[in-house]
């Protein structure tokens, strides 16, 4: 038997007290590559070899049960494992511990017999209500044996469709024990994951949701342009040629035959591409080759095979430890897909020290850094947001303005961008800091008042860049006030003017429209994952026109002495 790591002896020990001091069906929440396989080796060894019981691990796809047949194998040599599926034409039915396909004993709890403990791997496939295959068969198995308990492993303990996989009515109740991305990366158990510098997101408010998940055949349309699939494809070509191991996520079919093609006709890189109707065969190639696993046919393919695309099929269950690049050619509003699509580079390989994340789709945006996913509520509704947040004035108006009627802004027409073509810069774990360079396409000037201060308290400047489209992002000048954040202010004007830095915030605002600034070409602008709001760090300006007013202006007293801490930005 391998030893467990801690994290995976506390859970074990943490199902064990949950089932003696409980009458319902615990849930184990693990990462991704986090071993599950191994807590339910120990959970078999024990439950066969101490207390004379009988196990049946249940999954619903046949890698994952072909993965944790033979890894129970090797943990466990003197186990006495069968697998009952008929997709790998196995039927057995009288071993302690049986691997088992929902689909294919859902309906034959009989023939199976007693078991004493039922575990779920990839747990949240489980429906929470309705008399789905998982909820048929326990029926059926508590005829047998009304004391058998269901024991739940997942890395994603929701389902985007009806929230948390837990729940008094569910089959499923209360997790029992959860640790964290965060905490085994940190404990060198799990692969650092990385994204690249490039632009930010992606425009999909014209996708509709139906059944929690962007509507397949817009999202696809919406990905599959040529010239967004061409840059998609250089970018990819690009900033994987230190990588060994590509794995691409396309929208759909036609989607990924489009990105084979780019590979193979613009690039001369070879691209496998796998859908749910790949034959067997020619799947298990295209894998193999994927894992550098070598053929041992007389005639087999052994060329390894950098980039390999799917299109919904190598997500849960799929293990490929030398994939050094996840690759999100999509949007997806589950997070749970999100989740399981990044995780497939969380496995450690020898001579890989990360995996590099390129979203194309927006979706660390949508959701969130992996190791810290914002789970909301089913959106139960289709079409577009009601109400949309004015870039100027940052008033929350309904969708369907065209102008602000707080402060007169008019909103761009909408534009169909399908994805960016270049991936996301946002952090793919919570507090990776990226610093990224964008130019400046305009800059706006406006009076800025804190909300709910008092009519004394001083105003600043705000100055709101446009970098993207329909992005903004803003700094404040301290103008009016006192101590170091004027100083501060006085600083940022320097460097931009000739002259002198005004007292008074709409002295400033008619400078600065004068042509009293220098233009500001560039801003730097840094982005810690899992924080609300990003940072201007450093800009870089044409040269400093020609003073306009000269001498020293004189302006009002600021009518507030602000303390060196208390700076408003």
């Amino acid at each position: 038997m391998i030893a467990l790591r801690p994290y995976q002896s506390e859970a074990v020990a943490a199902v064990y007290q949950y089932l003696r001091d409980h009458d319902d069906n615990p849930v184990v929440v693990i990462p991704t590559a986090g071993g599950k396989t191994a807590l339910m080796s120990a959970i078999c060894r024990d439950a066969v070899k101490q207390w004379n019981g009988r196990v049946l691990i249940l999954a619903h796809v046949k890698e994952l049960l072909e993965q944790t047949a033979g890894t129970l194998s090797r943990m466990t040599p003197n186990l006495d494992v069968g697998v009952y599926s008929a997709g790998l034409r196995r039927r057995d039915t009288e071993h302690k511990v049986i691997v088992a396909g929902i689909q294919s004993v859902y309906k034959r709890a009989g023939d199976l017999d007693s078991f004493d403990l039922i575990l779920v791997d990839e747990a949240h496939l489980i429906p929470p209500e309705g008399d789905g295959m998982y909820r048929q068969f326990l029926a059926d198995e508590k005829i047998i044996n009304p004391n058998v308990r269901l024991i739940g492993l997942t890395a994603t303990p929701f389902r985007m469709t009806s929230g948390s996989i837990c729940g008094p009515d569910n089959l499923l109740n209360s997790i029992c024990y959860q640790i964290g991305v965060k905490e085994l990366i940190r404990d060198g158990f799990l692969c650092p994951l990385r994204t690249k510098s490039g632009v930010v997101r992606a425009d999909t408010s014209g996708l509709h949701i139906r059944g929690g998940e962007f509507i397949a055949d817009e999202t696809e349309r919406l990905m599959d342009q040529d010239d967004l699939v061409r840059a998609a494809c250089a970018e990819i070509v690009e900033q994987t040629q230190d990588r060994q191991s590509v794995l691409i996520f396309a929208a759909g079919i036609q989607h990924g035959r489009h990105i084979v093609e780019i590979f193979q006709t613009v690039h001369g890189v070879e691209c496998g591409f796998v859908t749910g109707d790949t034959p067997a065969a020619q799947r298990d190639i295209l894998i193999g080759r994927f894992r550098r696993q070598l053929s041992k046919k007389l005639f087999g393919d052994n060329r390894p095979l950098k980039y390999l695309c799917n299109v919904n099929v190598l997500t849960t269950g799929f293990d490929a430890p030398n994939v050094d690049c996840v690759v999100l050619l999509r949007p997806t509003n589950s997070p749970g897909l999100f989740y399981q699509a990044t995780g497939r580079g969380f496995r450690l390989c020898e001579g890989k020290t990360d995996c590099l994340v390129l979203d194309f789709g927006g979706n660390v945006m949508r959701h969130g850094p992996v190791d810290d996913l914002r789970i909301t509520e089913p959106n139960k509704g289709n079409g577009e947001a009601p109400a949309k947040e004015c870039p100027q004035c940052h008033a929350v108006i309904a969708a369907g303005y065209a102008i602000c009627p707080d402060c007169g802004h008019e909103f761009p027409p909408p534009e169909r961008q399908k994805h960016d073509p270049e991936a996301s810069t946002e952090g793919i774990l919570s507090g990776q800091e990226t610093i990224t360079e964008y130019p400046v396409l305009d800059v706006s000037y406006s009076v800025h008042v804190k909300r709910d201060a008092d009519e004394n308290t001083p105003r600043t400047m705000r100055v709101e860049y446009r970098i993207g489209w329909n992005k903004y992002i803003s700094e404040w000048v301290c103008l009016e006030h006192t101590g170091y954040a004027r100083a501060k202010a006085e600083e940022w004007w320097k460097r931009r003017s000739n002259d002198p830095a005004p007292h008074v915030i709409e002295d400033a605002i008619e400078l600065a429209e004068s042509g009293s600034l220098a233009q500001t070409k560039i801003v730097r602008v840094r982005h810690v994952a899992g924080e609300k709001y990003d940072r201007i760090i450093g800009h870089a300006f044409s040269e400093k026109p020609s003073a306009i007013v000269g001498g020293d202006q004189a302006g009002p007293e600021p009518r507030y002495q602000m303390a060196e801490d208390e700076i408003p930005f």
